[in-house]
């Protein structure tokens, strides 16, 4: 049976312990999921794994023929080299032998009538044939398309960021390691090309061992859970759903356990105070104890959430608006004629396949980015907040603290209190000590959730983020969608994250390419569903034949993550307008002669009323889909 084992394994860097004596092990075919919070060592982990890097102590253990291939989140690509050249890039005897193949039939194509060439070809054939190379080759070929790369010849340095992953990621999969390890892997992949994976990995007959914010992903793939939190490893089996569940009593049991450690530690600190002398065998080891357990309370973890409540920017009626818009870059058309009225505390998602303008048409709704012809018109009391691909204005050589500061030294909260910049940064998960921490020591996560939190301390009204989900860890996206749902103003997002786009949007704005945009209600799922249903096939020969009226809306066959939401409250909502209505209606009867008393309370009865007609008729809606 081929495994690896991690055998007490440390590694720090500076001051800082990523994690201290981790071990575990990984058998044949498990599918093990890494996850933790930014900053805690996931991506150094699997480099030591993957015998990239070096643990400061203790041992990777495996057999002499296991071999690992390792996917960086910055893939390192030779830039002269093509990409077909790049994906046979490797030591493995097969990759070596599929690489002269490929050059050589590259030059018998510019040279055919050479007969030394052919020799070499007719030579290299034989030694494909009794490699069983040719279906290496012939997958290296078919992934790649099916990642989206088709033109094999171009070299690599022409590439764009997402498809230079894309090709590293082609090679290490053609590699066909005992281990396959991958460092945020569904990073620039579309829905199309992730769920692929997701079946092209179900059926890889070796292990695997990867870091995703993919919650869906890490939920269909994994069987395994390790979790790094506080420099210590857990592992847990099953999938991710299995994970919350068994994290969730974990957690449970150490709270508990830590009441049990204050309280013994009061009732000795009581002892200790009232002036315990050392003298016998008994008292001195009644003071070591409580030593033990001064220091054990002391380091002893908290399991509070990312808490990012801030209040937003009053919002007025008008939001953003696009009129008859058209945006094209050379021979590429993004928007033609296009028409869109933002509304206040609007959900909106945009997806859409690689190189169809998404980002385009945030940086054009974010006045960063002009119109070639139309109108962009941006309310008065709009204030945005972009949270892009790349850390803006971030000045690596300043502490954390001084960078937050030059955005506000205190916020307000949801519920009028305020917190300093130090508190948001705990609040963050960044601890006290670390706050004087010049930001170029940071991680790439770490540096992304600062840079999240600058934004939303800046107390914007519209939210317009770009791919949020590539660089920050599955807890700080747990609490940014939480934060989402009570967000008062408007989120406008670009991503290819499922799980996040079904908890943070009910519209879609679909780029189909080409100018062609359509709007979607709905979350992501729902929006998958109705594709999977328009791309079945039809079924002929029934004698029966269902006439659809196309002027009317399908019906919905369940409420979206926020409809459902919305479902939950309304009825609170329409009983506490109706109490508001009574009280007015009782004040109106006792005012005697106070005329501009009694004109408020009337203009306020017919607001309410006029809310109460559309809070019944949203009831009567929702009731037909809840469940």
């Amino acid at each position: 049976m081929k495994m690896i084992s991690i055998e007490n394994i440390t590694k720090s860097y500076g001051e800082k312990v990523l994690f201290h004596d981790i071990n575990c092990t990984i058998g044949e075919r498990e599918r093990v999921g890494l996850i933790g919070v930014n900053g805690t060592g996931k991506s150094s982990l699997l480099k030591i794994v993957a015998g990239i890097d070096q643990a400061d102590s203790g041992d990777i253990v495996s057999g002499k023929d296991y071999h690992t291939s390792f996917l960086s989140q910055q893939p390192d690509l030779e830039p002269e080299l093509t990409v077909l050249e790049q994906v046979f890039y490797g030591e493995a005897p097969i990759l070596k032998l599929m690489k002269e193949y490929e050059t050589t039939l590259l030059r018998l194509e510019n040279d055919p009538a050479n007969p030394k060439v052919q020799d070499e070809l007719m030579n290299l054939q034989q030694h494909m044939d009794s490699a069983d190379a040719w279906d290496a080759n012939t997958a290296a070929k078919t992934i790649l398309t099916k990642l989206g790369i088709t033109d094999f010849s171009k070299k690599t340095a022409e590439l764009s960021g997402g498809q230079k992953k894309r090709v590293a990621l082609a090679q290490v999969l053609i590699e066909a390691p005992d281990l396959l390890i991958l460092d945020e892997p569904t990073n620039h992949l579309d829905y199309e090309t992730v769920k692929w994976l997701e079946e092209y990995l179900s059926r890889y007959t070796g292990s695997l061992l990867l870091v995703t914010h993919d919650r869906y992903f890490l939920d269909r793939v994994t069987n395994r859970i390790f979790e790094l939190d506080g420099g210590s490893l857990y592992s847990y089996k099953g999938n991710y759903a299995s994970f919350l569940e068994a994290k969730a009593i974990r957690e449970e049991n150490e709270a508990a356990t830590l009441d049990k450690q204050k309280n013994l530690f009061r009732h000795e600190l009581e002892w200790i105070r009232r002036g315990a002398k050392a003298r016998s065998t008994k008292q001195k080891a009644r003071i070591q104890r409580f030593e033990e357990l001064e220091t054990q309370v002391a380091s002893g973890k908290t399991t509070e959430k990312l808490d990012i409540s801030l209040s937003g920017s009053r919002l007025g009626k008008q939001v953003l608006e696009l009129k008859e818009a058209t945006k094209s870059f050379e021979d590429r058309t993004i928007l033609r004629n296009f028409d869109l009225l933002i509304k206040p505390k609007d959900r909106l998602g945009i997806i859409g396949r690689n190189g169809t303008g998404k980002s385009t048409l945030l940086n054009i709704l974010s006045g960063r980015l002009p119109l070639d012809t139309g109108e962009l018109i941006t309310g008065q009391t709009v204030k945005i907040a972009y949270y892009t691909q790349e850390n803006e204005d971030l000045d690596e050589n300043k502490r954390m603290i001084e960078y937050l500061k030059e955005t506000a030294e205190i916020v307000h909260t949801s519920d009028g209190k305020t917190i300093s910049a130090a508190q948001m940064l705990e609040r963050f998960l960044f601890p006290p000590f670390s706050h004087g921490t010049p930001i170029r020591k940071l991680s790439g996560g770490e540096k992304r959730r600062l840079y999240l939190l600058k934004l939303l301390m800046e107390e914007p009204n519209v939210l317009l983020l770009d791919e949020p989900t590539n660089d920050l860890d599955t807890q700080t996206l747990t609490v940014l969608e939480d934060y989402l749902e009570d967000f008062p103003g408007v989120v406008i997002t670009v991503s290819h994250d499922r799980y996040f786009l079904d908890k943070a949007v009910d519209t879609l704005l679909v780029l189909e390419g080409e100018g062609k945009i359509s709007l979607f209600y709905g979350n992501y799922t729902d929006y998958l569903e109705k594709q999977t249903e328009k791309a079945a096939p039809v079924v002929e020969g029934k004698k029966d034949k269902v006439v659809v009226n196309e002027d009317k809306q399908p019906k919905k066959k369940k409420l979206s993550y926020m409809e459902k939401r919305e479902w939950d409250e309304i009825e609170d909502k329409i009983a506490a307008t109706e109490a508001r209505i009574e009280e007015i209606q009782t004040e109106m009867a006792g005012i005697g002669s106070d005329f501009e008393k009694g004109q408020n309370l009337m203009k306020e009865e017919a607001e309410l009323n006029e809310q109460l007609e559309q809070l019944i008729e949203r009831w009567s809606y929702l009731s037909e889909f809840a469940d």
